[in-house]
């Protein structure tokens, strides 16, 4: 570990224990990011058979399930190349906010919503665990896998709460450790063997998609990440599992009151 990896796990560190977060700094996460921005979308349509969007899309209604939340900013944090922002403008929002703290991929998210000519989204370069909003600004705040490469995760869900209105909705999209019996062996198999192998052939960054499986094995999981959602200071937390037990979705909502 480098010294300022220790540094970043340190300044993790609460009451002498460290909080969970990513594997590796945050250093580290943008660089790969930014490595692998050119292929980033064909890889996620071929690791989910394109089931990825539907997910986002079901992200998107119970993000705007509440009918005042098209009237108010919505912000989608860890935005990526932007599909979700882009699916949160098509869902009804009329003014969404994609952040990221990789440069290439906000880059990457510009040129995206500039082909589909959506001049309803900006994309401002950030970091999930200090953004650069004030407190009680959006109605609703979206994150698909994401959280699991921040170096703090109840610190980055506490930063996302505190921008949220009262009242207002946090939905997590994010892989989650495979608990199924019977076929997590073959599942274990194709994520640590196959997805490297193929998502090196595609990216050209073999070490990346041999991160991915590290991190989802490493990553809390949808019992304890409810609860992290509950000691964020959210309330009505619930989830879903998806794509056969792969994948999580999470809501909470931030208390109307003190």
């Amino acid at each position: 570990m480098t010294g300022d990896e220790e540094r970043e796990r340190e300044s993790l560190r609460l009451g002498g224990e460290a909080r969970p977060g990513a594997l590796r700094s945050g250093r580290d996460v943008r660089e790969m990011f930014g490595r692998i921005v050119r292929r980033y979308d064909a890889m996620n349509r071929l690791m989910t058979g394109g089931r990825d969007i539907v997910w986002r899309r079901r992200a998107v209604r119970l993000a705007l399930a509440d009918a005042g939340s098209v009237e108010v900013p919505v912000l989608d944090v860890a935005t990526g190349t932007g599909d979700l922002a882009l699916a949160l403008a098509a869902g009804g929002a009329r003014f969404v906010v994609g952040v990221d703290f990789a440069a290439p991929m906000l880059r990457a998210a510009a040129a995206k919503g500039a082909k589909a000519g959506d001049g309803g989204v900006a994309w401002v370069v950030g970091d999930a665990l200090t953004l650069p909003f004030p407190s009680g600004t959006f109605a609703a705040c979206t994150v698909a896998f994401g959280l699991r490469n921040m170096a703090d995760y109840e610190a980055a869900l506490q930063e996302m709460t505190r921008v949220l209105i009262p009242g207002g909705r946090l939905v997590c999209l994010e892989l989650t450790p495979y608990r199924r019996p019977v076929l997590g062996s073959l599942f274990a198999w194709y994520f640590s063997r196959v997805v490297p192998v193929v998502g090196g052939l595609l990216s050209g960054d073999r070490e990346a998609y041999c991160y991915l499986p590290q991190s989802v094995a490493a990553f809390p999981p949808a019992d304890a990440l409810a609860d992290l959602f509950r000691r964020a200071g959210l309330v009505d937390v619930a989830y879903r599992l998806l794509g056969g037990g792969t994948v999580a979705l999470h809501a909470g909502t931030k208390r109307s009151t003190p």
